[in-house]
């Protein structure tokens, strides 16, 4: 069973804007057996629709959407879930779930916090 992540952000017209995600997505590699993939909502490729037909093209039968967004607002409240439901209707056998923001979890708060501290 292969379990794929896709780390999902808004994307920029500056392409390193992109590092610290792509960063992510290496460490989480090294971390987890599933198969981490970034997609981005606009200005950045891939989108969302294609991350995840590459995926369920790769075999992917569970895939983890997970916003890498410090909190909750229109894309991730409004368009992100639009996103996510198209991407079910057009992959019916895989299994498609939708995380929280990952900045509204309390260990991201505290990791934050702790580098601003560290940085005195």
């Amino acid at each position: 069973m292969k379990e794929a992540i896709v780390l999902f952000g808004h994307g920029s017209r500056e392409p390193h804007w992109a590092r610290p995600f792509e960063q992510l997505a290496d460490t989480l590699t090294r971390q987890t057996d599933a198969i981490v993939r970034l997609a981005y909502l606009e200005l950045m490729q891939p989108s969302l629709a294609d991350a995840i037909a590459t995926l369920a093209r790769e075999g992917a039968v569970s895939i983890r959407v997970v916003p890498v967004f410090l909190g909750v607002g229109g894309h991730t409240r409004n368009d992100l879930p639009k996103l996510v439901e198209a991407a079910r209707q057009r992959h019916a056998g895989v299994r498609i779930e939708l995380d929280t923001p990952i900045g509204e979890q309390s260990s991201v708060i505290e990791a934050i916090a702790a580098a601003i501290v560290k940085k005195r």
